[in-house]
């Protein structure tokens, strides 16, 4: 597949998908430490204004020269991003990471949590710690500063990143969601293309070529082409495949079936496109996607 780009939004889509919302809370709930979503691109969401905010850093984020250290370290998250999650200290030693939700090898959002110490705070640091923000300028009650940051919650780095393992295998679930969102109809999108979702959608385990859908829609095979592609954020080949591998995924989940009459039985014309396309559009080959399966009965 050649164009990996999605529907813009999708990433708005899932921070307020249900799914997404009922893990946070859970989340929050369980761990005491709060969760945003942002897609990739846009400003990351301050964690500040969770409910499980660490009172240290909402106190700082009131600061100029403190919320300039934070956003910083959000954007070296981002920019470093990879297919893992990524976590870097702020000034005061806190620990944020951003774990990347992607669709094939495209990171479309970021998890975000932290606001956490791995060692245990003493007074040496935060000695060094107000040294910076009186160097800074910075008009903060120190006395509040101290309190705030020594009642930070403090987990071992085993701990930290067992939650963030949790946290990978979510962003695996959104990344589903999220090729799932760019299939669905789109309300105001032309006739025309709604037309061609539901051919492809009943065909998908036949040959689909683009003029054979764009004759059945009554228009012609380039404009369609260019249509279909503002319409959806993907060319006809990728949504093509796309659906075909959310059916691929259904059938997998059925260990009777062979992966090779899976393969031909969704119109995949050989097993080297099969297992290239499936890897493109999930991030892993179908025998290591049957596997997952098995291993969560």
């Amino acid at each position: 597949m050649h164009d990996q780009s999605l529907p813009a939004g999708i990433g708005q889509q899932l921070r307020e998908s249900q799914i997404f919302r009922d893990y946070q809370d859970a989340f929050e709930n369980a761990t005491g430490l709060p969760l945003q979503l942002h897609a990739a691109g846009e400003a990351a969401s301050s964690l500040k204004d969770r409910p499980r905010s660490n009172a240290f850093c909402s106190l700082m984020a009131t600061k100029n020269q403190s919320c300039a250290a934070c956003f910083a370290l959000q954007k070296r998250l981002e920019e470093e991003q990879g297919m893992d999650p990524r976590s870097l200290h702020c000034f005061a030693g806190l620990c944020e990471s951003a774990v990347p939700i992607r669709v094939g090898d495209k990171v479309i959002a970021f998890l975000q949590t932290g606001q956490i110490l791995l060692h245990r705070p003493d007074a040496e640091q935060f000695s060094a710690i107000s040294k910076l923000l009186i160097q800074w300028g910075a008009q903060v009650d120190l006395k509040k500063a101290e309190e705030a940051w020594f009642a930070t919650t403090v987990l071992t780095p085993g701990q930290y990143e067992s939650m963030l393992r949790l946290l990978h295998i979510f962003a695996g679930h959104l990344s589903q969601c999220a090729n799932s969102l760019s299939l669905e109809t789109a309300a105001s999108e032309p006739e025309a293309v709604t037309k061609a979702r539901k051919i492809i959608k009943a065909g998908s385990d036949e040959e689909i070529s683009l003029k054979r859908v764009a004759r059945a829609v009554n228009v012609s095979a380039g404009y369609f082409s260019e249509l279909f592609h503002k319409a959806t954020g993907v060319t006809f080949t990728d949504y093509v495949s796309r659906v075909r591998v959310e059916k691929v995924k259904s059938l997998l989940q059925n260990p009777r079936l062979q992966i090779t009459t899976i393969a031909y039985d969704t119109g995949f014309k050989s097993l080297s496109q099969f297992n290239r396309t499936f890897k493109q559009v999930t991030g892993t080959s179908p025998r290591a996607y049957r596997a997952k399966l098995t291993a969560k009965v």
